[in-house]
């Protein structure tokens, strides 16, 4: 075993022959024989501005309203806000797809469209009677209508007398009937503004007509814009009304105002329909830590006669899915087919979800086939879920081959389908990959749609391939594809990287700029963003701002501070987020545990990390693929073998994706202690997994030869590497170096470094100290000096390690005069050294001497 290497695809190496007695004469470190060291790249201590300025300049284009122009030398440009009280602006491109937005004097806000409903308005007779309208009546909506769509408000401003004394609610739905909601939308906001300056209060039929046709039109964020301008909450309305005012609470994340204005619905008597429940258990389901709620409000249902249709439960399961309930999920759904409940394929989806989401595509498998025996239909969602389910267990190429399987079942994968796989590429490392799915999504017809150039634009701006960034923006140009919220929370995103602290205040100003006004998800990236950047106050800050806002937190935004926590890892202020998520009734998710476990590993804490792994396997946390993976890691930065071992034997159990990372992450460890046949092993499951070793597999197995003290077989891998068409980095070659200096053949490291040095590869720190120490072990002490002299000739200063590795050498060999004579010299060698270090090495010589 310890005579040959199994690396998969490569030949097994000999062992090498006996090599000749080397010569230990002195040898000199010195500039005329060896080659001259690489120039040193200028230290760059902000991040190039360029890539990022030139992606804004695109966003902001992309993002311009078509009237709008961007200042290319500018990229904040000032925009002069109107001069009319509150108005609201709709651009008379199309009547379909809208770019409007409510002005206030401060702020704007964008609007997205969804049309859900086409359906004609309640009272609406076939042939579109207007009968209703006074004569008056017609020849002001005649009027309204032969006006372009942006000069609405100056013309209502002319006729405000005459407007006035026309009945207001019958103007508004004969508006609507004639296909003209936008202008009856525009009326209706500078109505709102009017009545505001004189303290009025609109008419409750006039509310309820808004409300009606904002929510057949999916303009919620238009909505909740009017809804706070006319105080919603103090109109008595119809529980339709109601129910759409609910929804729109929904989709913008104001959780708790929906969860009142439904208590006040059946405070004033009103009788909530079956939509509206569905609605709040939607509430309930996204706003989390809700499940008694839920339950409370199915048993409500229940005593009201109202029968569950598929959208009741496939909510209630979606709820699960998001908090994490996989036994809850099953249950309801047996409790559903005891009582006769025959699930259609919107149940089975979500039930899909569930178990997607949780990485168990096993469960996933077993319900497909469920539906199949049940002749219940699979569509492009259910195929989506089991993709879903496949790349969150880490079997990523598995999910991309589900696109095969169901082009061949006669179901065209989706926008979403290819998405999803694009998006598990991109978290993996594997942008190439996700790069070649995009364009075949593109050669097969499939259109990429905002989320598809979301996740794209995300993966490669954590790679910071901003070339392509562009090129992947003009796309979206040239496919008349507009940039939403999500993709400016992309770019957010992507300036979370230290030292760019500024670039987040810069983007998320022109966010606001292009009318992008920010969403519970904003919020939680910005919390991210900053804390990625160190910037630990402004994250704290940006949370209290999102519940200033009336955002509620989830847990994602709990996420997002763990993340900050967790790359200090200040595991005490963790611990602290996870119970006040507890107190609050959250129920903690994978990624809050994987992001503790990360915590626990950075400050060292195993009793930590063995705690979370006891709730995993007592059953009170479910072991995903993420989990068991992250706790493979977390126990590997720790040196914690035996936990190492035992989370990775759970992954085994569990039929997870076993990647690259673990291997090489388990092989250095196992390399670090001397486990030579447990890492030969490593090596063996590399080559049954059919995975390719990487440079960091070369370097493990470098490193565990050159501390076995088989330095010629950690050059024969190199050799290796190389022929096989890899390319060495500094480790490589230091931990060579490294090999030939422990065993005192200096020749052979100075050969290897004459080599690393020719292919273009600088020396740094470590290389040299490296150097110091094997001169230092053989007491070559004029040696020594020529390696110091070499780097300060090289600007490459020594560090205190480095003199403290010489100071030692001395103390070693009982030179203790000579040592301190060293210490009294290092500033005549460097006079920026600090007196403190030198105070510190003295001491050692004293510390030595005394001993």
């Amino acid at each position: 075993m310890e005579g040959s290497t199994f690396l998969p695809n490569k030949p097994v190496y000999p062992t090498p022959t006996k090599r000749p007695p080397q010569s230990n004469k002195p040898v000199k470190f010195s500039s005329v024989t060896l080659p001259h060291p690489p120039q040193p790249q200028s230290p760059s201590h902000s991040p190039p501005s360029l890539p990022l300025d030139s992606l804004l300049q695109h966003l902001l284009h992309l993002s311009s309203p078509p009237n709008t122009t961007h200042n290319p030398k500018s990229i904040n440009p000032h925009k002069p806000y109107n001069s009319h009280s509150p108005s609201l602006h709709i651009s008379s491109e199309s009547s379909l797809k809208l770019h409007h937005q409510v002005h206030h004097p401060k702020k704007s806000a964008p609007v997205s469209v969804l049309q859900l409903d086409n359906g004609k308005e309640e009272g609406q007779s076939g042939d579109g009677s207007l009968e209703f309208l006074t004569r008056k009546g017609m020849l002001m909506l005649n009027s309204i209508k032969e006006q372009p769509l942006n000069g609405l408000p100056d013309f209502f401003d002319s006729v405000k007398f005459e407007l006035l004394q026309i009945d207001m609610f019958s103007l508004l739905k004969a508006l609507d009937l004639s296909g003209d909601w936008e202008r009856a939308l525009v009326l209706f906001q500078w109505v709102v503004s009017d009545l505001g300056s004189n303290n009025a209060k609109l008419d409750n039929q006039v509310v309820e007509l808004m409300v009606k046709i904002l929510g057949r039109e999916s303009q919620y964020a238009i909505a909740l814009k009017l809804f706070a301008l006319i105080h919603i909450e103090e109109y008595s309305l119809d529980v339709r009304a109601y129910t759409t005012i609910l929804h729109a609470y929904s989709r913008s994340g104001k959780y708790q105002k929906a969860i009142s204005m439904f208590e006040k619905m059946k405070e004033i008597g009103l009788s909530p329909t079956l939509v509206t429940y569905n609605v709040m258990l939607d509430v309930y389901g996204k706003m989390g830590r809700s499940w008694n709620k839920i339950l409370g409000l199915l048993d409500e249902m229940r005593s009201k006669g109202l029968e569950f249709d598929e959208f009741t439960c496939s909510t209630v399961i979606s709820a699960c899915g998001r908090e994490g309930l996989l036994n809850e999920a099953k249950e309801f759904f047996s409790g559903l087919k005891s009582q006769g409940f025959v699930p259609g394929t919107v149940t089975y989806n979500a039930l899909l979800q569930v178990f997607g989401k949780a990485g168990v595509y096993s469960e996933a498998l077993s319900i497909l086939k469920e539906m199949e025996d049940n002749n219940c239909p699979a569509d492009s969602v259910t195929y989506n879920e089991l993709v879903a389910a496949y790349v969150r267990a880490g079997f990523y190429d598995e999910g991309a081959a589900v696109i095969e399987t169901m082009t061949k079942k006669g179901v065209r994968p989706n926008a979403i389908t290819y998405t999803t796989v694009i998006n598990a590429y991109g978290k993996a490392g594997k942008e190439d990959k996700a790069l070649r799915l995009f364009h075949r999504m593109k050669q097969s017809g499939c259109v990429p749609n905002v989320c598809t150039y979301n996740a794209v634009l995300g993966m490669l701006g954590k790679k910071s391939r901003s070339e392509e960034m562009i090129m992947i923006l003009c796309d979206m140009k040239e496919s008349g594809c507009s940039p939403n919220r999500i993709t400016w929370n992309t770019m957010l995103a992507m300036c979370g990287n230290k030292g760019m602290h500024k670039y987040i205040n810069l983007v998320f100003r022109e966010m606001k700029n292009c009318g992008f006004e920010p969403d519970r998800d904003t919020f939680n990236t910005l919390i991210s963003a900053y804390g990625r950047c160190g910037a630990d106050i402004d994250a704290t800050k940006m949370y209290k701002e999102m519940i200033r806002e009336g955002f509620t937190p989830c847990v994602t935004t709990y996420n997002a501070l763990l993340n900050a926590l967790a790359r200090r890892g200040d595991w005490k202020a963790a611990e602290s987020v996870i119970q006040d998520m507890k107190n609050k009734g959250f129920r903690p998710s994978e990624t809050s545990y994987s992001l503790m476990l990360q915590c626990y590993a950075k400050g060292g804490n195993v009793k930590g990390i063995e705690t979370i792994e006891k709730e995993i396997s007592d059953g009170h946390i479910y072991p995903s693929w993420m989990l068991l993976r992250t706790l493979v890691l977390a126990n590997c930065r720790c040196r914690a073998v035996e936990g190492m071992e035992r989370a990775f034997q759970e992954l085994q159990k569990n039929g997870y994706k076993l990647d690259l990372v673990l291997f090489n992450s388990m092989l250095s460890i196992f390399s670090k202690n001397n486990m030579y046949e447990r890492a030969h092993e490593m090596l063996h499951l590399i080559r049954e997994s059919g995975l390719t070793p990487d440079l960091v597999t070369y370097n493990s197995l470098m490193d565990m030869y050159a501390r076995a003290g088989e330095c010629w077989k950690a050059e024969e891998i190199l050799k290796g590497l190389q022929e096989s068409g890899g390319k060495p980095d500094i480790v490589s070659y230091n931990t060579v170096i490294k090999g030939f200096c422990r065993k005192g053949l200096m020749q052979e490291a100075i050969r290897i470094l004459s080599e690393m040095t020719t292919k273009g590869i600088r020396p740094c720190i470590f290389t040299y100290n490296t150097f110091v120490a094997g001169y230092a072990a053989q007491g070559m002490f004029t040696e020594i000096d020529d390696v110091i002299s070499h780097m300060i000739q090289h600007n490459c200063k020594p560090n205190e390690l480095t003199y403290k590795i010489v100071v030692d050498g001395y103390c070693k060999a009982r030179r203790y005069k000579d040592a301190m004579d060293f210490v009294s010299k290092i500033k005549e060698i460097d006079d920026s050294f600090d007196d403190q270090s030198i105070e510190r090495l003295a001491f050692r010589v004293r510390e030595n001497l005394d001993s």
